[in-house]
């Protein structure tokens, strides 16, 4: 793997960690990276599930590639939301 494919790769995932940000209801508090890790892990998921199912190469974009990979970044967001929302901290 490359520079470039690092760079875009980081890129994708934080994005796609966005637009599974904003699937999510309600405010999540979590930081960036955290983000763009679990958009990064959805996209690479989302592409082998798109791959599984024959629908990674349509004609211009892969809306359905893209949807796969969005919902399983919300998933994700949803998760470490609602693991993070278990630990109180009482002072």
């Amino acid at each position: 793997m490359t520079v470039t494919g690092i760079i875009t790769a980081l890129i994708i995932g934080l994005i796609i960690g966005a637009l599974g940000r904003l699937v999510v209801p309600g405010k999540q508090n979590i930081p960036i990276w955290l983000t763009m890790v679990i958009g990064v892990v959805a996209a690479l998921l989302g592409t082998v599930l798109a791959r599984a199912f024959g629908v990674d190469s349509t004609g211009g974009i892969d809306w359905i590639e893209l949807a796969f990979q969005v919902v399983l970044a919300a998933i994700g967001v949803a998760l470490v939301v609602g693991a993070g929302g278990r630990r109180r901290i009482t002072r």
